[in-house]
């Protein structure tokens, strides 16, 4: 059972075991560590993404408190919560090298390459431990490491390392002209924001909130990852994934 030091203004100690805040940071759907971590906007109730994207596929409430997120589009209505799965992966000790390496041998098995980001996570998961097991721990050895990686941050081009998807953008209103150039590659982490702050640009729009971006006839939120798309909605589909944009439309 691992254990934690919560520090008090008198310097003193207090052993905390992680079965006292396993209820913070487990998924209430599968009752396992929180796995990209993922937000209900309305009432802030934190599930695994998966678990909670197969839920709403037959439900529009919060599994936890019952609130109805949104009547018809639940899912544009829950966020990646990157600061809690941060949290999750630093409390719980192999939890994110493990995830990491489930991942790569999912990808092993369909015979598909994999994807950069896994490589980078896993690359920082294992450096990540291998520091605290050779006890590298001194102030100045910590500052030249941070100075060193914050140098090669600025070298190195994210774009060429991370997953891409290759996108068709297509207008269905006549309200909108469509793009001069509607095939883009682009990360896998871009969002639907981005995609509407890019179109908005090209289309000289006065507000990237006039628009709408469909997959299968299907409104995606604004936080919704391409990655996420691809996965939730074109998974068995061939490249390019195609999006329409069209004016927006107020759900009632």
């Amino acid at each position: 059972m691992a254990l934690f030091f919560l520090q008090t203004p008198k310097m003193l100690t207090r052993k905390i075991k992680l079965w006292d805040i396993n209820a913070h940071i487990t998924c209430r759907l599968c009752n396992g560590y929180l796995i990209d971590a993922t937000t209900v906007t309305e009432c802030l109730h934190t599930f695994c993404r998966s678990c909670l994207v197969k839920y709403l596929e037959e439900n529009n409430t919060c599994p936890t408190c019952r609130i109805v997120i949104h009547q018809s589009h639940p899912l544009q209505y829950i966020g990646h919560d990157r600061t809690m799965q941060d949290i999750v992966y630093k409390l719980v000790p192999g939890l994110q090298e493990a995830e990491m390496r489930k991942q790569r041998d999912f990808y092993h098995k369909l015979g598909m390459e994999v994807p950069g980001d896994i490589k980078g996570e896993t690359c920082s998961a294992k450096q990540h431990l291998d520091s605290h097991r050779n006890g590298e721990t001194k102030a100045d050895e910590s500052t030249n490491k941070e100075t060193s990686e914050e140098k090669q941050e600025e070298d190195n081009d994210y774009h060429r390392s991370d997953e891409q998807v290759s996108i068709c953008l297509e207008c269905n209103s006549s309200k909108l002209r469509g793009l001069k150039r509607k095939w883009i590659r682009c990360s896998a982490q871009a969002t639907v924001l981005h995609l509407k702050k890019f179109i908005a640009k090209k289309l000289n729009l006065s507000s990237f909130n006039e628009l709408d971006i469909l997959c299968n006839e299907e409104i995606l939120g604004k936080d919704h990852t391409l990655k996420f798309v691809v996965v939730t909605r074109w998974r068995f589909k061939k490249a390019p994934l195609l999006l329409h944009y069209r004016p927006k439309m107020d759900l009632l």
